[in-house]
């Protein structure tokens, strides 16, 4: 049978990852394919490098459009990352005919909607199981796996440097700066950390899971996102005395409302599985209505447990090809005229109970005008930690209820108003994950 032919664009990390598992596992692969598939040609900046990893299997270019627009390609592969030039690229192909594969979560979660739209006109496939948590096939499960249930929240680790970062806080008691460097070293960080250190790229995840979970258009620019820069150690530590891990965690949650969106640090009861889940590792928690709470644990990056999830696409397009495009998986797993406009609602209206920390000079009537103000905003409190005077001062730990993120604005802005509050309240959000 006539194989599928193969363009890849970026024999990087990832698409050097891709060719080896598709090479070494040629075989299994076509087996489960039902025909051969194959890289018909290669395009990458580094010649040479290209070369040395396909020999002269392939075609090998430095010219990413020859390949798109080679009549011979059948699926077109985009690993170069980036918004500006994969967009055209990938818009190219789909104007030629052409399947794509992506592990491109960016160019998704701003341009998805229009590369789903000229999909849908072409009737070709744009697959992306490893444009999130890299190796675990939480895409496929979202959209085909939980297709009977009505799904109500999810809630991932979906960053594995922050991951790592935060375990080594924790493990270590190190400073976000140390630890940080500390990912640097190991490779586990970039050089520009600043797309995973300031929660970005878990909300370009966090986006597509949501869209995909709920039915609704890609929304990247309507997430809220907050990074780890500025957590402290101390409060890492706090939130081991109270029971509670400390994790970067995208969020997509259904309300009756709308959606929230959201990616910031979160308090998880340390009993919780997905607490548990340490250095750069990936877990995502989803709760449906039918089967309640299922969790996917995996390599989260990495150049073959990504590569597993590009070739596990080939293998969905070489078998739905040849499909009618109507009843093929829709992108975003409802058919594209079943979408809902479900608000994504801002994050001063979100629900979440809330960490405190205060530090407060060690005299009478302090705690009581701190829970005045708390009952004031209707917030009250679940837990309650003071630390040992020290110079004059202490530190207040406390965990609320359930509360809307602008009650606890106004609180806190009253609480630093108060003469015997120093400096700033530290505040961080709590998920029971129940």
């Amino acid at each position: 049978m006539k194989p599928v032919n193969v363009g890849l664009l970026g024999i990087g990390t990832v698409g050097g990852g891709t060719y080896t598992v598709l090479t070494r596992n040629a075989e299994e692969i076509s087996r489960r394919a039902g025909r051969p598939i194959r890289i018909f040609a290669v395009a990458d900046r580094n010649l040479e490098h290209a070369r040395n990893i396909a020999k002269d299997a392939c075609k090998i270019t430095d010219d990413a459009f020859a390949v798109v627009g080679d009549p011979a390609v059948d699926v077109v592969v985009e690993l170069i990352g980036g918004y500006d030039l994969a967009r055209e690229l990938v818009l190219t192909a789909i104007h030629n005919g052409k399947h794509v594969v992506t592990a491109n979560k960016a160019l998704l979660a701003v341009h998805g909607n229009e590369i789903f739209a000229a999909a849908r006109k072409k009737g070709v496939i744009v697959a992306f199981e490893a444009a999130v948590a890299g190796g675990i096939p939480i895409i496929k499960a979202l959209r085909e796996g939980l297709a009977a249930n009505r799904i109500e929240w999810v809630a991932g680790i979906i960053n594995g440097t922050t991951n790592f970062i935060l375990s080594e806080m924790r493990d270590r008691g190190l400073s976000f700066a140390e630890a940080l460097a500390g990912a640097q070293r190991l490779g586990y960080a970039e050089a520009d950390p600043t797309f995973d250190i300031e929660g970005i790229d878990a909300a370009h995840k966090a986006t597509l899971m949501a869209s995909i979970a709920f039915g609704i258009p890609v929304q990247f620019d309507k997430a809220y996102v907050e990074g780890i820069t500025r957590l402290e150690a101390i409060d890492l530590k706090y939130a081991e005395q109270l029971g509670y891990r400390i994790k970067l965690l995208g969020i997509a949650k259904r309300r009756e409302d709308g959606v929230e969106l959201r990616v910031h640090p979160v308090l998880i009861p340390a009993k919780r599985l997905i607490a548990n889940v340490e250095g750069a590792m990936n877990a995502v928690l989803v709760k449906a209505d039918a089967v309640g709470a299922t969790l996917y644990y995996g390599k989260g990056a990495g150049a073959e447990p990504t590569a597993s999830a590009v070739i596990a696409d080939l293998v969905d397009v070489a078998r739905a090809a040849t499909t009618d495009p109507n009843n093929r998986v829709p992108h975003l797993a409802f058919q594209s005229d079943q979408l809902h406009d479900l608000p994504i609602l801002p994050i001063a209206e979100a629900e979440t109970a809330c960490y405190l920390r205060l530090t407060v000079a060690d005299k009478p009537g302090v705690l009581a005008d701190v829970t005045r103000i708390l009952a004031d905003q209707e917030i009250s409190i679940d837990a309650f930690l003071q630390r040992e005077p020290k110079e004059g001062k202490t530190d207040v730990i406390m965990l609320t209820h359930r509360c809307k993120e602008k009650q606890a604005d106004a609180a806190i802005c009253k609480i630093e108003d108060l003469s015997a509050v120093v400096g700033k309240v530290t505040r961080l959000r709590l998920e029971d994950l129940q």
